[in-house]
């Protein structure tokens, strides 16, 4: 399928409702950022800084999260999130953002372990999301990480996003140099 534009009007409306889905979430950094700033940094990563323009890919990086952080333990609130997306946003959308949603049935450590193994299995488009997402959190944790988190645990989930990373290795070299240097940030600042 050929890129599409991202027509402004389109993309405002994906960071509306996005906005809405995440309106009572914080990120779980010090800071505790609005939540909806990550979106936002997954899109100037991917069209400020990698320059992509595919208006579905960057439609779905703003919906990322919407189906696995805002839907709750029922299916019938995934299933809800699912129909809205794919109503509003079109069937390619609802396939991109589905294809980055980790199942929260799993337990965690089985989560993690299935984004590695799942990340090389994911179309080209939903990589550039996955790096973006990646690089986003590895920045948000270099500059703000949970105040719980200690020392080794950040370590743990830089060589974690750095093995999701690497199983995508090949989409976009551009993604890839902007998480290597990301990471390298972080682990500096964390003395790594």
């Amino acid at each position: 399928m050929p890129a599409t534009d991202p027509p402004l009007p389109r993309l405002i409306a994906a960071l509306d409702y996005a906005a809405q889905q995440h309106r009572d979430q914080r990120r779980k950094g010090i800071e505790a950022a609005p939540y909806i700033n990550h979106p936002i940094a997954l899109l100037r990563i991917l069209a400020v800084e990698a320059g992509i323009d595919d208006g579905d890919v960057l439609v779905a990086a703003a919906l990322h999260d919407v189906i696995e952080d805002c839907s709750g333990p029922a299916q019938e609130f995934i299933e809800q999130r699912r129909a809205e997306i794919g109503a509003q946003f079109g069937a390619r959308v609802l396939e991109l953002v589905e294809a980055v949603t980790d199942d929260k049935a799993l337990p965690k450590a089985q989560r993690k372990l299935a984004q590695i193994e799942h990340a090389g299995q994911l179309s080209r488009e939903a990589r550039l999301i996955k790096f973006a997402d990646k690089t986003a959190n590895v920045r948000d944790i270099g500059m703000s990480p949970p105040a719980d988190w200690e020392p080794a645990r950040i370590a743990e989930y830089f060589d974690w996003a750095a093995r999701v990373v690497d199983a995508m290795r090949g989409a976009d070299a551009t993604l890839e140099a902007v998480f290597d240097a990301a990471l390298a940030q972080a682990r500096r600042a964390h003395g790594g």
